[in-house]
């Protein structure tokens, strides 16, 4: 049986793993955790306490391993596929679920790096030096951004400054919204969104296909919609009309300069994240892991789309 490390023991990691442990074809997991974490005994996962600034500590804890999906990011998460590269692991998961490679601007320009470039030209560099194997899954936009708590209450967003409600094109609390409704060449902006909860059914669907023959990037969503059609949504579902303060692709830059000029940070990361989306960061075409899922007689899948998942986000 395959075993597989899962790089992080709280937020999307706990969900993979015991969604991984409690799956109908049942994996052995082991957690790789700063702390130790009790919550995973009754799910009989093994949790490894380890120092990821500490090379030999990694490698003993990736002993054994076959496949590791990481939710942690920068140099920690450099050196854990460093260990796993040592170490001969097969397949490696970066911690990369939102936005489609192919979408992503180059690292230079890309505000919402956070070491992801870094991270990908690592794997790659391993997976010409050795036999390790990496696969991205691509979700678009989480759709627990839009939750009445925020991305934060599911410990998600904290490292990227988008946990809060209202961090990322609208306010559940205030009913506002400010968002870009045409790109750069007049088209509608879209995005395609996924829940977290759909995120992992999709992983442990690819896993029970079996990753020898996993792309470099599977992009996966629940749903596709334009920004006003997400605000409308939200709006409908909380029985109360947003209201909605549009801004044209062309002056998304000069907000940005105007508030780095004033040293407002938290608004600078705002603009930016609606540039990158306008720029079509989180909207992709083909959702290959659905294609993927829908072939396979070992996998199903029917993630939720946004609608149904707002009515049950605002009720639960």
């Amino acid at each position: 049986m395959m075993r597989i490390a899962v790089a992080g023991g709280c937020g999307l990691g706990y969900l993979i793993a015991t969604g991984l442990s409690q799956a109908e074809t049942a994996y052995n997991v082991v957690v790789l955790s700063r702390t130790l974490r009790r919550e995973f005994a009754p799910f009989g996962i093994q949790v490894h306490v380890v120092d990821y600034t500490d090379k030999a500590s990694l490698q003993f804890a990736l002993q054994g391993i076959d496949l590791v999906i990481s939710t942690i990011s920068g140099n920690e998460q450099l050196n854990l596929i460093n260990a796993a590269g040592h170490g001969r692991i097969r397949y490696f998961v970066p911690s990369e679920f939102e936005g489609s490679l192919s979408h992503r601007p180059s690292p230079h320009r890309d505000t919402q790096d956070r070491g992801s470039s870094q991270a990908l030209a690592l794997l790659q560099q391993w997976g010409d030096a050795s036999r390790m194997k990496y696969t991205v899954f691509s979700c678009g936009i989480f759709m627990e951004h839009f939750h009445p708590f925020g991305l934060g209450s599911f410990s998600i967003g904290h490292g990227a400054g988008v946990a809060n409600v209202g961090d990322y094109l609208l306010d559940m609390t205030l009913g506002i919204a400010e968002y870009p409704e045409k790109t750069a060449k007049g088209t509608t902006v879209r995005i395609c969104l996924t829940s977290i909860y759909d995120v992992v059914r999709f992983i442990i669907a690819a896993v029970d296909i079996g990753p020898k023959h996993w792309p470099k990037e599977y992009t996966l969503r629940g749903d596709k919609l334009s920004l006003r059609d997400v605000v409308d949504a939200c709006g409908q579902a909380r029985g109360a009309q947003f209201e909605h303060s549009t801004v044209k692709y062309g002056e998304l830059t000069s907000y940005i300069t105007y508030f780095t000029q004033t040293g407002q940070q938290d608004r600078v990361s705002y603009y930016q994240r609606l540039l990158e989306t306008a720029n079509g960061r989180y909207e992709f075409s083909r959702a290959t892991l659905n294609e993927a899922v829908d072939k396979s007689s070992r996998a199903d899948v029917k993630p939720v789309n946004f609608k149904t998942w707002l009515a049950s986000a605002l009720t639960g």
